[in-house]
């Protein structure tokens, strides 16, 4: 039997994605998003849409209210790490302090059930990779600290209101469905980076720093495909008690490696330029998704990084500008 949830964020990237596939698996949703980061063409014509912001309290109260959903999923977010370094007021309003709005529109109307989007980035530079939940969090910036944060005020919600909430640590989520894709007004993220070199958008990809202690000098990462991240979603649903969760596919590929693969799949020469590596960027960031895998039975299905990218690379062929607004 369906749900019906309520999904803030739909518009974004994942947000967009996750609720095409939660439609398609027969539940109702309802998107709330303020347009600032998303695409009103990323939202499901399927889906109802409610244009609102986290930070107006009695919007995102009386939206909850109106639509009565089962369970919420939170993916509306800052979420530039750079952007955090020197900004850190925008994250802690917009990630923590609308995000309270948004927890206590769950508890005044009801929901039993909060999936909430959150990053490796609560983590910092791991201990050890590759990285379970039990690791110490220790954020290297305001952006996982305030999604950090944010668990916190989940677990006491847990735990004083009854509120289900399951934490779903992202790793890189990549690639496309075949109606909607990753179109960032800023895009920091490699894959689509080095697809618009491909497209001839930018003349170069920027590699920064390659003296990390790797095979070949550039940061491992791991990536996870949308619509594995999506069915992590659709079992979290399932849960009935509050838990953390890690997602990624757990193999790591360098700068380099990406890099080749896109050369691969679209036949570009992909020109690169080196340069000085970014603040707080660990050298290895990889994903043990055993905890999940054990407890939910999730394994991702499309876990090969060139299908991935051969995804990303049909969306973007087919919407070289993005959705164009």
């Amino acid at each position: 039997m369906g749900m019906h949830i309520f999904v803030t964020g739909g518009a974004g990237y994942i947000g967009s994605i996750c609720s095409e596939e939660l439609i398609n698996a027969g539940h109702q949703v309802t998107i709330f998003d303020n347009l600032t980061e998303g695409h009103r063409k990323a939202v499901d014509p399927r889906a109802t849409f409610v244009e609102g912001d986290l930070a107006n309290r009695d919007v995102i109260i009386n939206s909850v209210k109106n639509a009565k959903p089962d369970a919420i999923m939170h993916f509306a977010a800052n979420a530039l790490v750079g952007e955090s370094m020197t900004n850190p007021s925008k994250y802690f309003r917009n990630n923590v302090a609308a995000g309270i709005n948004l927890a206590d529109a769950a508890v005044e109307g009801g929901v039993k059930k909060f999936i909430f989007s959150s990053t490796c980035a609560t983590y910092g530079t791991p201990e050890k990779v590759p990285m379970d939940e039990r690791l110490p969090q220790k954020p290297i910036n305001p952006y996982g600290e305030s999604k950090l944060m944010f668990e916190n005020v989940l677990k006491w919600y847990s735990q004083i209101h009854g509120l289900v909430c399951v934490n779903l640590r992202y790793f890189n989520a990549a690639g496309a469905s075949a109606q909607f894709g990753e179109d960032h007004r800023i895009e920091t993220h490699l894959i689509p980076n080095v697809i618009k070199v491909a497209l001839g958008q930018r003349d170069q990809c920027e590699i920064y720093g390659e003296k990390y202690t790797t095979p070949d000098g550039t940061c491992i990462r791991d990536f996870i495909h949308i619509h594995d991240l999506a069915a992590a979603h659709m079992l979290a649903l399932g849960r009935e008690q509050s838990a953390n969760y890690n997602l990624g596919s757990g193999e790591g590929f360098s700068v380099r490696q990406v890099i080749d693969i896109v050369r691969k799949v679209t036949g570009h020469p992909i020109p690169v330029v080196v340069k000085e590596p970014r603040a707080g960027d660990p050298p290895r960031l990889v994903a043990s998704s055993h905890k999940i895998h054990s407890e939910l039975g999730w394994r991702p299905k499309h876990n090969k990084l060139q299908s991935i990218i051969e995804s990303a690379w049909a969306w973007h062929q087919k919407h070289p500008n993005g959705y164009g607004d």
